[in-house]
């Protein structure tokens, strides 16, 4: 399963966009509502999760941080966070995170010795990371992305990753309407 998490003041193009993508790669993913069921991105868009933290019970293949500010420091101070990730490890799912979120990564020595990109001004978090000029990074279980405008590219990273690049390419090109 693929869970994505949101809480109040989420970056929501990051959410939406990256949940679109790997939507139309037939992949199934749910909507994780930290702050409740209902959560509020950082620009007033309401979205109604699909469960809480409490009902995420299935194996978890890969694991979302979207960005946002608040959002991403609101997903750092959740109570649950070093639980999930503790998990996410033990169970060998991918992290992705997109703009401020690899800092939630980055903080606790996950991205160590590996490359990784975040939202300027967050680099200072990504503890031990090797720093890179690209817009969206993966190594090992870890993608990273640089922010909403890099969402497409996130998204199909993410497929890429799952399905392979054959498939991401394919929605990629179906997007850009050609």
């Amino acid at each position: 399963m693929i869970y994505l998490m949101l809480t109040e003041g989420f970056e929501e193009v990051e959410a939406i966009g990256t949940v679109d993508m790997l939507r139309r790669g037939g992949l199934d993913l749910k909507l994780v509502g930290v702050s409740g069921k209902t959560v509020t991105g950082k620009h007033g868009i309401k979205v109604v999760s699909d469960i809480s933290p409490a009902e995420m019970t299935e194996k978890m293949d890969l694991l979302i941080l979207p960005g946002g500010d608040p959002g991403a420091m609101n997903l750092d101070a959740w109570e649950g966070m070093d639980a999930l990730l503790a998990r996410a490890e033990q169970e060998h799912s991918r992290i992705a995170a997109i703009c401020a979120a690899p800092m939630i990564l980055g903080k606790r020595g996950y991205l160590k010795d590996r490359y990784a990109v975040c939202y300027p001004g967050f680099e200072k978090y990504l503890l031990g990371a090797k720093r890179t000029e690209g817009r969206v990074v993966t190594d090992g279980p870890y993608t990273t992305a640089v922010g909403m405008g890099a969402t497409q590219e996130f998204g199909a990273e993410l497929v890429s990753c799952l399905l392979g690049i054959d498939r991401a390419a394919e929605i990629y090109t179906a997007i850009q309407g050609k």
